[in-house]
């Protein structure tokens, strides 16, 4: 018992006299004494053969050492953080110029969608926005979309699996539905957004893209006002010397419809690869709202007449900025994206 007790008192004499003032000798220290296999290890283990009479005396003296053990190491380690921050502090140059930081800049579909927002903004359309998640009502029904329609099909339809009656919206007309609906007419809006579509990924399409679609609503519109309205939009967006043409189309939701093309920015109409040598690239498609989209959404078609459009912003920022690979749009790459600083 005399033996155990002697170590105990030596182990705490020892201790005392360490000095330890930096990392390595820390790391010493905690293997030396609370290591596993550590001197206080070591004396823990001669307690067995400690009398039963003395256990509980060694053990309580045991305890205290490990204590104050640990209360060392604990101070120790403290006092070393402390002193290893006031020398980094002590190197630090508070009068010397700070790093630079790079600066920030909006991607290219968000700079595009911004410009396309405030030409129309300037005809006097207001942004309406809408739920990504839609009934069948809205995205499709309310359209004049027959239930047999291939947009219905599942390979162009990310549907809910557990309600097919929810999907992820594959345009932002279910906005221009639910806008109508309020019957708060004159009614001119355009509709930005995010898209999904069920498409294999590739250089010329994605399963998600942004689209900006317009509705105007009022009583005598015409399809001149249409085209007028989309002539401005062209001019403001291209320049002046773009061509535009229109070509008969199919919509379900609009009578009568057309696709708008204009001269390819890559090649000047020349024929490229982007125009598939045509020299004319489609940009949207557009129509007058049919009848009874206009009744499903409870307006009378006898009195107000409306026109509709729908474009992609990732085909025009390409056209822009001349992107062959819509990929790029999504793929957070910062060397790509760094190009368009300066086109704020």
């Amino acid at each position: 018992m005399n033996s155990l007790i002697e170590k105990i008192q030596l182990l705490k004499s020892e201790m005392e006299k360490e000095k330890v003032t930096d990392p390595p000798a820390l790391e010493a220290f905690r293997i030396k004494y609370l290591g596993t296999k550590g001197l206080l290890k070591q004396l823990m283990g001669e307690m067995k053969n400690v009398a039963p009479e003395n256990k509980k005396e060694a053990g309580v003296l045991l305890n205290e050492v490990k204590q104050f053990t640990e209360q060392y190491y604990q101070k120790a380690q403290d006092s070393i953080s402390l002193n290893s921050g006031s020398a980094l502090h002590s190197t630090l140059d508070v009068t010397l110029p700070g790093d630079p930081l790079p600066s920030g800049g909006r991607h290219p579909i968000s700079i595009v969608q911004n410009k396309i927002i405030n030409i129309f903004q300037r005809l006097g359309f207001a942004v309406a926005e809408g739920p990504e998640i839609e009934d069948d009502w809205h995205n499709f029904s309310a359209l004049n979309l027959p239930e047999d329609h291939p947009a219905r099909d599942m390979q162009d339809t990310f549907f809910i699996s557990r309600n097919p009656d929810w999907m992820l919206r594959t345009h932002t007309s279910s906005v221009q539905i639910r806008e109508m609906e309020k019957g708060r007419l004159p009614l001119r809006i355009i509709c930005p957004g995010r898209v999904f579509r069920n498409e294999t990924i590739s250089a010329r399409a994605h399963c998600f893209f942004n689209q900006v679609e317009g509705l105007y609503i009022a009583e005598q519109v015409s399809f001149a006002d249409l085209k007028q309205t989309l002539y401005f939009f062209v001019k403001e967006m291209f320049g002046e010397r773009v061509q535009i043409r229109f070509r008969p189309s199919y919509f379900p939701f609009t009578e009568p419809s057309a696709e708008m093309d204009i001269s390819c920015l890559i090649c000047g109409g020349k024929g490229c690869n982007v125009c598939k040598k045509t020299g004319w690239v489609e940009i949207l498609g557009c129509g007058m709202v049919h009848p009874k989209v206009l009744e499903n959404c409870g307006i009378d078609s006898r009195k107000y007449t409306g026109f509709a459009f729908g474009m992609g912003i990732e085909r025009l920022t390409m056209l822009l900025y001349e992107v062959k690979d819509l990929r790029l749009f999504s793929e957070n790459d910062l060397r790509f994206l760094q190009q368009f600083s300066s086109a704020l």
